[in-house]
């Protein structure tokens, strides 16, 4: 079993930034994917970021240029620097570990962005 422990959600102002991380813990052998959910209010969740295990990286249209995907496999953690925050960045923030196969979810962490 694989937990996924998010936390550097918050409450930031329109301009700021906030950065997010995701540890991953229990029997892990190899870590592949790795990515960023976001779901705001009414809306479906959708991918804001992913990294392979060779580091290829993939953004969503919307954040390019704002957010840095990385990751450490030392300690299997995933991080979301996120800059130059709008308030449609708001949302419950979700990381996403492929480990030995098996897709494993964080519990979410809110971002709230204030104009």
């Amino acid at each position: 079993q694989v937990q996924l422990v998010e936390s550097g959600g918050g409450l930031v102002q329109a301009g700021g930034s906030l950065k997010l991380s995701c540890a991953a813990s229990g029997r892990i052998l190899s870590m592949n994917r790795m990515a960023w959910y976001r779901q705001a209010p009414g809306k479906q969740r959708e991918l804001v970021a992913d990294i392979t295990s060779g580091g290829r990286i993939n953004y969503a249209d919307s954040v390019k240029g704002r957010f840095t995907i990385s990751r450490d496999n030392a300690k299997n953690t995933v991080y979301l620097q996120m800059n130059t925050l709008k308030p449609e960045d708001t949302g419950v923030y979700y990381c996403s570990v492929i480990v030995q196969g098996i897709n494993y979810w964080g519990q979410g962490t809110q971002v709230t962005v204030s104009s």
